[in-house]
């Protein structure tokens, strides 16, 4: 074994086994960044077989050093690679390499030929810097040209040959011929998209192949041929017959503007339209993986999207819709179609607005015009939809200015429910177009529109109709539902004032005849179930006026700074010497926290605070049995600055069928009552910057109405 480690500046051929792998793995011990390597196809077998090689690469890499190798890869030695894959950090192939090169940065070694599994017998070693940078750039020159082993490896495995780039061939239709010949034979699949005039061309020269390609798919030995194509009534006999032998096909209405096809090896396409059968005049060839993956992926997207062959042939026989679909990427196209159906309506026209400034940029580029021609020149009823603008003064003065350029015209306005980003232009139900909304800020339509699609299906035109006619209905709804709110709103004001007008001589004739002394005791009993219908009347007069206040804009409040505390006391007080109390024996008591109890101050409308505790004071009552118990707590709430006020009752709790409804107009489950004062009472709490809120109680009996106010300070 050589001495270890050789003297700076040496150049020496070492000859023997063990001379050659001692040098070898002293010189990979030495190897502290990287080592770059390359040797001829017999020495992967040797790197991988020989144990003093391999751990030298693989103590390498935990050093932290980076290997880059390249070698011949062959059917003989691909199994070999795979496993040195695992032992470099990078592995390419080169055709021809003979005998091999390492560096390590400061040394150079080098060896001649080698026999499969065994160690060099001669090795060229150097530490001789000029020697060095020699090597490495030898190295360098050949690995840029080499390519990568996975794609080596996968053209050995899958027995493709050797990508190469694009072939272009050039008015040479008879070289274009043979080419595509030769591709179909040696092919194992063949998946072809092309025009309906380039199925007439490939029947014209391919069919023959054809033919012993189907012949080898039934024994087994090919994987068939699949057609893309547009079907019509030209082509429809051709088809039967490829679909009789065997082949399989699809029809797309839309097909790509390059025509392909392609086998497991190559790929060759042509932009040429073989209108007819022509022949091709250019075609590009290639087996570069890239190309066949990239049009691969095309066409299995074309054959998931297509019709089968024998549907489209059975719509084609029973004449069902041959309409045309198209998308139009061009957005100055899209909307110059528009225009043209337009001109060419003669019945109507239905135009459903993305926006009110859609239709606002098509009054400045004076495209109102056409539909007045429509309307007066060919009398074409025209229709228009146009979404609410948040800004109604917007929306007024542009359907102003859209009646003024064409008055004959029926616009209608929408919800915004109902609006979409698209324009729908539909002409005499046969036709339309359909305009995306890309940037409604933009001025001009061009700028604002993205895609188009015009289509004049049937069913799509008449469901677009639909939509159409539903929103238009609806419009009308929404008309007749404002004037029916306007005079409920009317109405409710009329009732309120003509069913105060009577109440107020109740009061005064009722209070008069209670003063009264002498023989009046016997008319208590009349006088005071007139008193007391009276104020129900009352009650429900200013409850009827404060919803009409409430739905009609900010309820008016008249706060002041009140003890809360003293209002609450006060009230239940009240409540306690009515005689409907007594009468029911209900027990009402009161209890608040410490924090409470030398007062709170809240800054509210006494009247409507009051109301609001007396609304629940009284249902609560309402709801309690003879006998029952009736609890009013109070308790702050430090952490949100807040104070509770909850009244529990003892009695049924509240309905599960009302409980979502509980705070909304006229939610009642009894004959009694309106249902208007929790709904009231919520109002007003709110406009207090509180919540109100309720919850059956815990053990099953009666329910807790509860309200937070925000405090303003303690006593």
């Amino acid at each position: 074994m050589p001495k270890i480690p050789p003297p700076t500046n040496t150049s020496e051929i070492l000859y023997g086994v063990e001379n050659a792998v001692g040098r070898g793995v002293c010189f990979m011990s030495n190897a502290k960044e990287k080592m770059d390597i390359f040797f001829d196809h017999r020495a992967p077998s040797i790197v991988v077989g020989v144990k003093e090689y391999r751990n030298g690469y693989i103590k390498i890499r935990r050093r932290g050093g980076k290997i880059r190798a390249f070698t011949e890869i062959t059917r003989d030695n691909v199994k070999y690679c795979k496993k040195l894959l695992e032992l470099v950090d990078e592995l390419r192939h080169l055709d021809g390499v003979r005998g091999g090169i390492a560096l390590n940065g400061s040394e150079y070694m080098a060896t001649t030929v080698l026999r499969k599994s065994k160690p060099s017998t001669q090795v060229i070693y150097s530490n001789v810097k000029e020697v060095v940078e020699q090597g490495q750039y030898i190295f360098d020159t050949l690995w840029n040209a080499a390519i990568p082993a996975a794609k080596k490896i996968r053209e050995i495995e899958e027995g493709s040959v050797p990508s190469e780039a694009a072939t272009i061939i050039e008015n040479n239709p008879n070289e274009i011929i043979k080419q595509n010949r030769r591709i179909a034979e040696s092919s194992n699949q063949i998946s072809t998209c092309m025009t309906a005039g380039g199925l007439q061309y490939s029947h014209k020269y391919f069919y023959d192949i054809m033919k012993k390609l189907l012949i080898k798919q039934r024994r087994g030995e090919h994987k068939g041929i699949r057609y893309i194509t547009n079907i019509d009534r030209v082509n429809i006999k051709l088809v039967r017959e490829y679909l009789k032998s065997g082949i399989q096909i699809r029809h797309v209405r839309n097909l790509p503007p390059m025509s392909f096809g392609f086998s497991d090896k190559e790929i060759a396409a042509t932009i040429d339209k073989m209108e007819y059968g022509k022949r091709i005049q250019n075609l590009l060839i290639s087996n570069e993986s890239a190309y066949l993956k990239h049009f691969g992926s095309i066409f299995e997207e074309l054959w998931n999207n297509g019709v089968d062959a024998a549907d489209r042939i059975k719509d084609i026989e029973e004449g069902i819709d041959f309409a045309d679909i198209e998308i139009i990427a061009n957005p100055r196209e899209g909307i110059s179609r528009a225009w043209s159906i337009i001109r060419s309506a003669r019945k109507e026209i239905l135009i459903m607005f993305s926006s009110a400034n859609a239709l606002r940029r098509q009054i400045q580029m004076g495209e109102l015009g056409l539909l007045k021609d429509a309307s007066e020149g060919r009398n074409v009823k025209v229709r228009l939809l146009i979404p609410h603008e948040t800004d109604q003064d917007i929306l007024s003065a542009i359907l102003q200015e859209s009646r003024s350029h064409c008055p004959r015209a029926y616009f209608r306005s929408m919800e915004n429910s109902f609006s979409t980003k698209i324009t729908v232009v539909i002409v005499d139900s046969k036709e339309c177009i359909i305009i995306e909304l890309k940037d409604d800020t933009r001025d001009i339509s061009y700028n604002a529109a993205g895609l188009s699609t015009y289509s004049n299906s049937k069913s799509i035109v008449s469901s677009y109709i639909s939509i159409f006619e539903s929103i238009w209905k609806q419009t009308d709804l929404y008309e007749q539902l404002k004037v029916h709110d306007r005079m409920q709103e009317e109405f409710i004001n009329v009732a309120a004032h003509e069913l105060r007008t009577p109440i107020q001589p109740i009061l005064g004739l009722s209070e008069i005849l209670l003063s009264r002394e002498g023989n009046i005791e016997e008319y208590h009993d009349i006088i005071n179930a007139i008193s007391r219908n009276a104020k129900r009347l009352e009650r429900l007069t200013d409850d009827v006026l404060d919803i009409t206040r409430i739905e009609g804009g900010p309820l008016p409040l008249h706060k002041q700074q009140l003890n809360l505390v003293d209002l609450v006391f006060n009230v239940i007080a009240d409540y306690r010497n009515e005689e409907r109390n007594r009468l029911k024996k209900i027990k009402l008591f009161y209890h608040c926290d410490k924090a409470v109890e030398n007062g709170i101050i809240v800054e509210a409308d006494e009247k409507r605070l009051t109301q609001v505790i007396c609304n629940l004071l009284s249902n609560a009552i309402k709801f309690t049995n003879k006998g029952g118990k009736i609890y009013v707590k109070m308790k702050r709430l430090n952490t949100a600055k807040q104070i509770v006020v909850s009244v529990i009752n003892t009695g049924e709790g509240i309905n599960p069928e009302i409980y979502p409804r509980l705070f909304t107009k006229f939610a009642t489950s009894s004959f009694v009552g309106t249902g208007l004062g929790l709904y009231i009472s919520k109002s007003l709490i709110e406009a207090h910057g509180g919540k109100i809120w309720a919850e059956n109680n815990h053990d099953g009996k009666g329910a807790t109405f509860s309200f937070s106010l925000p405090l303003l300070t303690t006593c």
